[in-house]
């Protein structure tokens, strides 16, 4: 069975795949139900979305779009909305290079090659006509958005939202309701369901973000004040997987000054221990997150200001664009492996850090992971290295240690599927 990539609205067949293709399950679509929601309305209510507002975009002289998408994941509800109005410009925000980069492919893929802005989540969103929201796993990540939409949008501005009916919690509602005005909700099809309001310019404060909190020294070495923007991953104390690799991280006193990288970094705390503990090494953090990566800037630059010229900040997916040539050969990856694209359930992300950590890697390098006891990350490692150790056990994780040796033994082993 080959990827289905064939997406069908009203009017419409796009060609659409995930990102990046090669390692996706061939069950895995680059959209779901709730993108089919939103592009239906659109297509069935052009007048009562667009028309009725052309006087907000005729009182604008600042930076414009006819639509804001949050968190189109891959770039299906950009490629519908320019298939269905090729006229129109559209603003992507999104807090994923993984879905900037999706979003990219998916319209030279569908021979769509103007209408698109791509912002990150760090940058400020444009004045619009309307907004569509695919709502975010991260309550936090959706708050800052709503409140970002209330301050930037003209009052009466139209919002439709989109989502799982799982993922449609109370707090959700009570977030739309508090920052922008009263919800509708649409009918539940395929498992999903729309939400309707109206911008009703409540004035409301940005929520306090980046957020920080402090370690103890007997967690990370030295005390720490950690800076957390809204999507960072446990953005109020320390993970369990990190608080298990930071009792184990790797004693470089024979390389003082090692290249390391904290691949898929959150705010940077397994990478600033390791500066901390040997000031001469040279970091690169590395997340697909935009506010993980300014997460962990910022978390350098407010415990060693001194060592910030020591260190690269780089979004992208896994170490892709990587290169020995430009960057060099590294010493040492530490990796704590995410297990999860979006709302799904996938190996795909660590089978590619592993494959990539093992390319970047001078021989004899070494990778250290962190993970979930009951994934095969171990199988994996020993596959691409040749060889794995377990350099501890606690709690439900377990502290893998692979080390490329001069001669490889890697010969040629399929990726994971998702689950």
């Amino acid at each position: 069975m080959s990827i289905n990539t064939e997406f069908n609205i009203p009017d419409v067949t796009l060609s659409l795949t995930r990102y990046p293709v090669k390692h996706q399950h061939k069950s895995l679509q680059a959209w779901d139900s709730a993108d089919e929601l939103i592009l239906t309305h659109v297509n069935d209510t052009p007048s009562v979305l667009l028309a009725e507002q052309q006087d907000l975009k005729a009182e604008n002289d600042s930076k414009f779009a006819d639509i804001t998408v949050f968190n189109d994941e891959f770039g299906a509800l950009a490629c519908g909305l320019l298939s269905l109005k090729p006229s129109l410009h559209i603003a992507c925000v999104s807090d994923s290079w993984i879905s900037h980069k999706a979003t990219q492919k998916n319209l030279q893929r569908n021979e769509i090659d103007k209408g698109v802005s791509l912002l990150t989540s760090t940058e400020d969103i444009p004045d619009t006509l309307l907004v569509l929201i695919k709502v975010p796993r991260s309550l936090a990540l959706l708050e800052i958005q709503l409140a970002q939409i209330s301050q930037t949008t003209a009052k009466g501005t139209q919002i439709i939202a989109a989502a799982k009916v799982t993922a449609l919690k109370p707090s959700v509602f009570k977030l739309f309701e508090k920052y922008l005005g009263p919800v509708t909700t649409s009918l539940a099809k395929k498992k999903s369901r729309l939400l309707f309001c109206k911008n009703e310019k409540y004035d409301l404060p940005v929520p306090k973000f980046p957020t920080e909190f402090t370690t103890d020294k007997s967690e990370t070495g030295i005390g720490l004040t950690l800076i957390n923007h809204a999507n960072v991953f446990s953005r109020q104390s320390l993970d369990l997987g990190a608080r298990v690799m930071l009792k184990h991280l790797p004693d470089l006193s024979s390389t003082p000054e090692a290249h390391v990288i904290d691949l898929g970094c959150g705010n940077g705390v397994l990478g600033i221990a390791l500066l901390a503990r040997y000031p001469q090494i040279t970091m690169t953090f590395v997340d697909e997150s935009f506010m993980a990566i300014e997460s962990a800037r910022q978390s350098v630059e407010k415990n060693m200001p001194h060592a910030i010229e020591q260190c690269r900040f780089i979004a992208t997916n896994c170490l892709e664009g990587f290169s020995i040539e430009s960057d060099g050969l590294a010493d040492l990856v530490i990796c704590n492996p995410p297990f999860h694209q979006q709302n799904t359930v996938t190996e795909h992300i660590a089978w590619q850090m592993f494959h990539d950590a093992y390319s970047i890697l001078a021989n004899g390098g070494e990778l250290r992971v962190v993970a979930n006891r009951h994934l095969p990350h171990a199988e994996t490692l020993k596959k691409r290295f040749g060889g794995v150790s377990m350099v501890a056990s606690e709690l439900k994780f377990v502290i893998l240690s692979a080390v490329k040796k001069v001669v490889s033994v890697w010969g040629a082993v399929k990726a994971p599927e998702s689950q």
